[in-house]
């Protein structure tokens, strides 16, 4: 059981976080958006953390899965008898939506390095918004409302909860998985595989690695999790999907600088990075508003070059030789 204890101070994080949030009001709101952040850390955390490819089209995988989620409620809503059903269905919908996206982009994308990968993620995700909204897929432009179906198939009680409070707790389960996953694969040969194109992408291939596979398999289990996020975090918490919005590409590069701030390619980094990101975003605009990007954009700058490896980074580093160093990954 030794090789699941840094499972041990994430998982804590996350209870006291839940905790807080539940015992101390007027904060729910606060906590639901530190998880948001924590969970879209950790799963992007799972292809870039250990390949070292960094896809800027991310959002297209986080807003796939809203669209399943959404589609399903919408289209499963006035079957009788499914209930909750609609819920699960639409869940399973945007994971498959995703997952299928990420595989029919990593077999052409994964292929390249570099800048040529990011250049082509990022043309994945705006012009699969445009396609859908060009070709009136899906609502196009308009985008799906499905506030109204959820309260006639559900009720109007269970569907508030939904949207205001157990939405919230998914995306605690969701970053916890994705906490799990991450260490499974760190400490399996997926990871040993993953760990060795990341540091030498040739030599892996000249010591017989499948890389290609390998980051396959990365991508789409990250996908995969940004297909739960979108379905929980946004669809089922706000209850409409719009293009413009679920395909913001900002979302991407919030997710890049968490997994930077808490350092790549460790389990406990997207959660720290996560919580210092979202409490300095919030702080910021409360006292600063207007001023919150000005200020923390250079602060990013500054701490990624003073800790190239990240804040967890630092501290392996101090605990190395310690009996605390099996408790931080």
């Amino acid at each position: 059981m030794k090789k699941y204890y840094p499972l041990l101070p994430v998982y804590a994080l996350y209870l006291v976080l839940f905790l807080f949030g539940r015992s101390v009001s007027g904060t729910w709101q606060m906590v639901a958006m530190l998880a948001f952040y924590c969970a879209i850390g950790q799963a992007f955390n799972i292809f870039l953390g250990m390949t070292g490819y960094v896809d800027f089209g991310y959002v297209a995988f986080v807003a796939l899965g809203t669209y399943g989620m959404a589609l399903g409620i919408a289209t499963l809503s006035q079957v009788p008898g499914l209930g909750l059903g609609i819920v699960i269905i639409g869940l399973l919908l945007g994971i498959v939506m995703a997952t299928v996206l990420s595989l029919a982009v990593g077999a052409v994308a994964l292929r390249l390095r570099g800048a040529y990968f990011a250049i082509a993620t990022i043309g994945v995700n705006e012009g699969f918004r445009y396609f859908l909204e060009g070709a009136r897929l899906w609502g196009g432009s308009k985008g799906i409302i499905f506030s109204g179906q959820m309260r006639e198939a559900l009720g109007r009680e269970v569907a508030s909860g939904l949207s205001t409070f157990w939405a919230d707790v998914a995306v605690f389960v969701i970053a916890a998985a994705a906490a799990f996953v991450t260490l499974y694969f760190i400490r399996s040969r997926i990871g040993y595989a993953l760990t060795a194109l990341r540091e030498d992408e040739d030599a892996a291939k000249v010591m017989g690695i499948n890389v290609t596979k390998y980051k396959i398999i990365a991508f789409a289990t990250s996908a995969a999790f940004a297909g739960m996020i979108g379905a929980m975090a946004w669809a089922l918490k706000f209850t409409y999907v719009f293009p413009a919005d679920v395909f913001e590409v900002s979302y991407t590069v919030e997710a890049i600088i968490i997994v930077l701030l808490g350092g790549a390619g460790t389990l406990m980094g997207p959660v720290v990075g996560g919580l210092v990101y979202g409490l300095s975003k919030y702080w910021l605009t409360v006292f600063l508003p207007g001023y919150q990007l000005l200020i923390f954009a250079p602060v990013i700058i500054i701490t990624i070059l003073v800790f190239p490896e990240g804040v967890v980074g630092l501290v392996k580093r101090t605990l190395r030789g310690t009996r605390l160093e099996q408790f931080v990954q």
